[in-house]
């Protein structure tokens, strides 16, 4: 089956959500017109991405809140999929969150688990796991920004079953020693691009552009398939946009075959190592 799938470029306002709120919804009417399913919007899409802990006090929600009741309309009127990160409160504590919502409401909830530099003087890390939802086109995995430098985390969604994995992301600078590969890629990039290939499934990166104040984000949203080829993007890290993209979910599971001798999930040597998530072992 092919599954029109979009990563949605735009930098949110800061600490601004009912207008970053309506944004996304003209942004997801845009995507779906170009013939998405599955629509990724940007991590902290609707509070901005900043780590003022009054800004995003003011900006938090429960994960059954407004971008909840109007993301689910949105997906409900147009019979798609979106993924995208929000600013939750829950128990009193802030999470850089991600939900995934269906025409029937929510069908992901995930904490992001690896906080970037000063993200961790103000959120708190993630207690959710790492969840898959098994929707009607395939398996899809949520992960945020930093948590693509652990390799585990796309390897653990992959080995739970997902063909697709949704990454809302503000990608900034700091963790490279040049942002910029002689190509223009951004290390980020070029880790989904070789994740994508080594754990055989799609990587779809949603990420924000431009400068805001002292703030460089780098954009450079892509969709990448099982086999390390870039369908959709980079897109540019300074203009807003959508990358495009009709993909096959069954390909995951296609491209775990190489060859005949060369299969790269049974060729696992799991009597030597694994990894344990949510107390299973793979």
């Amino acid at each position: 089956m092919s599954l029109g799938v979009a990563a949605v470029q735009f930098q949110s306002a800061l600490y601004r959500p009912d207008e970053n709120r309506a944004r996304t919804l003209d942004l997801i009417d845009q995507a779906a017109a170009a013939g998405a399913k599955l629509v990724i919007l940007p991590e902290l899409s609707i509070s901005g991405y900043g780590i003022d802990r009054d800004g995003l006090e003011a900006c938090a929600e429960p994960v059954d809140g407004p971008t909840l009741q109007a993301w689910q309309a949105a997906a409900a009127r147009l019979g798609i999929h979106i993924a995208g990160g929000f600013c939750e409160r829950a128990d009193g504590r802030l999470y850089n969150a991600a939900m995934l919502v269906g025409p029937d409401g929510l069908v992901g909830h995930y904490r992001k688990l690896h906080l970037f530099d000063r993200e961790k003087h103000v959120f708190t890390p993630g207690d959710l796991g790492l969840p898959v939802a098994d929707l009607p086109f395939g398996k899809v995995g949520i992960c945020v920004c930093y948590d693509l430098r652990f390799v585990e985390v796309v390897r653990a969604l992959a080995l739970k079953g997902a063909s697709i994995i949704a990454v809302p992301t503000a990608w900034v600078g700091g963790f490279d020693a040049d942002p910029f590969d002689a190509m223009g890629y951004i290390g980020q990039a070029r880790g989904a691009i070789l994740q994508a290939n080594l754990s055989q499934v799609f990587i779809c990166c949603a990420s924000q552009p431009g400068r805001r104040d002292d703030v460089r984000f780098l954009g450079s949203s892509l969709i990448v398939d099982p086999w390390g080829t870039v369908l959709a993007g980079p897109l540019d890290p300074d203009r807003e946009g959508i990358a495009l993209a009709a993909i096959d979910p069954s390909a995951a599971k296609a491209a775990q075959v190489r060859s005949e001798l060369v299969r790269p999930r049974e060729d696992r040597r799991t009597d030597v190592y694994a990894i344990t998530v949510d107390g299973t072992a793979w």
